[in-house]
């Protein structure tokens, strides 16, 4: 008889780009571990160690049947936008490793650094963020705000996060005003992401994930 598997709360994993999303997972873990299961994977590494690990670690295989969403913690950058193609082939295989119900994949992006979903907890604005110089005046805003904050930084991450409401507020903000400038909906949709990874306009929706699991 096969075993039986039963869940009270949803089971999602995270994978993240850097230090700096990991240790802002591990906040929203903390925060709302009455809501969901949330585990992120240990080491960095997004669309291809994902594929690679429910692939062939064991402890993802098996529960792949019981994982209801998959959440990708990244920076959207020039660079890497002739990577949508093979990253979404990554994404509908995933979404196909639950059987009865496909797994959700939810992309968390933020343009260019984390540092600007950071600022969101303090202010709405959408600057350009594409050069070098750019992340690094984001990275110094930051510091403004929180002085003892380092990339990777748990204590300082954990003292930016804890106003999430507002950054939540504000980067809804930054994906409505992208309507005038072609985004087909503001809804999660692939046609929708695949845009914005491609356009890297300035925005987030790093706020989706934390609307959702408001809602539980």
């Amino acid at each position: 008889m096969p075993r039986q598997l039963k869940k009270t709360k949803p089971l999602i994993y995270v994978f993240c780009e850097g230090e700096s999303e990991q240790a802002y997972t591990d906040f929203i873990k903390e925060y709302f571990s009455d809501r969901a299961i949330i585990r992120r994977h240990s080491s960095t590494g997004i669309f291809e160690e994902a594929d690679a690990v429910f692939a062939k670690n064991p402890t993802y295989k098996n529960n792949a049947e019981v994982t209801d969403e998959i959440w990708f913690f990244f920076d959207v950058e020039k660079k890497d936008v002739d990577k949508w193609n093979k990253r979404y082939k990554i994404i509908k295989t995933l979404r196909k490793l639950r059987k009865d119900k496909k797994i959700k994949v939810r992309l968390l992006m933020t343009t260019a650094c984390i540092e600007y979903w950071f600022m969101l907890h303090y202010k709405m604005f959408s600057p350009p963020i594409e050069t070098v110089a750019h992340k690094e005046n984001m990275k110094a805003q930051v510091v403004k705000k929180v002085p003892e904050y380092q990339k990777g930084d748990l204590n300082s991450i954990k003292k930016i996060a804890r106003n999430y409401k507002v950054a939540v507020e504000n980067a809804e903000k930054t994906i409505k005003n992208l309507l005038p400038d072609g985004l087909p909906t503001i809804d999660d949709t692939d046609e929708r992401n695949k845009w914005l990874y491609t356009q890297c306009k300035t925005f987030s929706t790093v706020s989706e994930a934390i609307r959702f699991l408001e809602s539980l």
